[in-house]
């Protein structure tokens, strides 16, 4: 559009904005005639998908707004209605970032308004609280407003359906439409009052239940550092972590307390370079079992333990291995799952113990679907341990699985590392790496994506490629998604493009035999050294 309709379409936008902070911003942009930036807020909306919304706050709609989120809000609404849940329940949680109360208010306005009933959780809480609240209240949707570890200057508005689960497709296409269907905010109902404003019944209804993931009579010895990385779980895992009768987890102070600008780390994700530093300083001085750290909304949990003199983080393949492994010895019976980017691990450890084993697409979306769910995880930090309480991964209930191992282990003078190391004896040395690229301009992926879609490597550090699958063809176990995966002898690698930050995300695997506890230095040397070679091999052929 030339300047003139760009000027036009801002203005139009201005005048239905219902948010002080972003009209004054709008129309300085306005009055300077700034077309450049305009342009970047108006060529066209944020998409709505799987993952919901997630963007840079600020006015226009290729921002998140108020009035994106009225908009989305409206949609949502319409869609229950079209599927006969007028007067259903929608729940409403929100976390302690920039705008968070505000987005949820509107949508229990926007709930309201179009006939359905809104309960909105007290106070900023962790995203797995409110997925529990969905099944608990028997609610027929539920809407969380989090950007979970993006930066601080984004937002988003996470969507579940009556199951407890994300929405998928083809929900999140039909939602999509009836958003785009909203002409004018004009014409969406926003009463001031209506909804109801829960209590703290819902999340002593969750704490009771982390109560069910840990055995009873089980060891609560080992101590922890815990940082809540400027987010919401620290009240929640505190309470959590008390009522199970673990030791008080020493904070890391700096990051206790809900702050939306994350002053001490440059991204909020315990898996970025540097996020975890505070925490190892701290472990230095109080000298724990474990560190735990979640992410800002609570739903992931990372964990670091002592090697040697310092510290070094679990990856989550790890984790996720650990967490199978303790349930298979308390007797777990049900389908283990995991996305397709995790490590091949836990198909092993399920099969060893005679447990169905699920692969699905990447996102806890999927894996809370999978039929007779007894544990899921993705490598991204996500744990599911307590399906029919939260069909969602939860950084609470995962956190306290594992100091309960940590504790078990502990007793038995042995630790999470040793564990790590009769697993790799067991069933072969699963290390995983991966190569990860963040990007200013999206087209640099799209043109990596088709240079390995035009030309797939046939070899990766000396192994050649078995087996080369265009996953947006789908396969026989798993629906069409924007990835490639490559099998080799002894090593996988999927590349995909992340479904809510950009960048491009390459996962690779090598498993090498280790037949003897002996021989697991060598193992690991020669892993370590596979996996750099195959990054270096990928990045070239992807030409990144």
């Amino acid at each position: 559009m030339d300047d003139s309709e760009l000027i036009a379409r801002a203005q139009a936008w201005l005048a239905e904005d219902p948010d002080p902070e972003t009209r004054e911003e709008l129309a300085k942009l306005i009055d300077a005639e700034d077309t450049e930036e305009l342009a970047a807020r108006f060529s066209g909306t944020l998409q709505f998908g799987t993952a919901g919304l997630r963007g840079e706050l600020g006015a226009g709609p290729m921002r998140m707004n108020r009035s994106v989120v009225v908009r989305a809000a409206a949609g949502l609404a319409a869609y229950l209605k079209d599927k006969g849940r007028t007067g259903g329940l929608v729940v409403v949680g929100y976390d302690a970032r920039h705008k968070s109360a505000d987005f949820a208010r509107d949508t229990a306005a926007v709930m309201t308004g179009a006939g359905l009933r809104a309960a909105v959780l007290p106070r900023p809480l962790p995203t797995p609280v409110l997925a529990f609240a969905i099944r608990h209240l028997g609610a027929v949707a539920g809407v969380e407003v989090t950007a979970s570890h993006n930066p601080p200057r984004d937002n988003g508005y996470k969507v579940y359906l009556g199951d407890g689960s994300q929405i998928v497709p083809p929900a999140d296409a039909e939602i999509a439409a009836r958003i785009d269907a909203v002409a004018t905010l004009h014409d969406v109902p926003r009463p001031d009052s209506g909804w109801e404003t829960l209590g703290d019944d819902v999340l002593e209804a969750y704490l009771a239940r982390t109560d069910a993931v840990l055995s009873p009579g089980s060891p609560r010895t080992a101590r922890t550092v815990y940082t809540a990385m400027h987010g919401v779980g620290k009240e929640t895992l505190l309470a959590a972590f008390a009522r199970a009768g673990f030791p008080a987890p020493v904070l890391v102070a700096e990051q206790a307390e809900p702050d939306p600008d994350f002053p001490t780390v440059a991204f909020p994700n315990p898996e970025e370079p540097g996020a975890m530093d505070l925490s190892f300083a701290t472990a230095r001085a109080a000298d724990p079992d474990l560190i735990i750290a979640n992410d800002p909304d609570a739903d992931r949990c990372a964990a670091a333990v002592k090697d040697g003199a310092d510290w070094r983080m679990l990856r989550g393949d790890e984790v996720g291995a650990l967490l199978a492994a303790h349930l298979v010895r308390r007797g777990a019976r049900g389908t283990f799952a995991e996305s397709i980017v995790s490590s091949s691990l836990l198909g092993r450890i399920a099969g060893k113990a005679g447990l169905p084993y699920e692969e699905t697409l990447t996102g806890f979306k999927w894996i809370a679907r999978v039929d007779g769910l007894r544990y899921g995880y993705e490598e991204a930090l996500g744990y599911c341990v307590d399906p029919e309480g939260v069909r969602d991964k939860d950084g609470i209930t995962a956190a306290l699985l594992l100091t309960e191992l940590a504790s078990e282990l502990k007793e038995q003078g042995r630790t999470l590392l040793d564990l790590l190391d009769d697993l790799a004896v067991e069933h072969g040395l699963h290390a995983t790496d991966q190569l990860s690229v963040r990007v200013e301009d999206l087209s640099l992926i799209a043109d990596a994506m088709r240079r390995l879609r035009e030309q797939p490597p046939t070899s990766l550090a000396g192994l050649p490629v078995t087996k080369a699958e265009d996953l947006t063809r789908g396969t026989e176990t798993l629906p069409p998604t924007d990835g490639l995966r490559y099998t080799l002898d002894g090593a996988r690698v999927i590349v995909r493009p992340s479904g809510t930050e950009p960048k491009l995300k390459c996962y690779l695997e090598v498993v090498v035999p280790v037949p003897e506890r002996s021989a697991l230095p060598a193992a690991r040397s020669e892993a370590a050294e596979r996996l750099a070679t195959i990054k270096r091999d990928l990045s070239a052929a992807a030409g990144i």
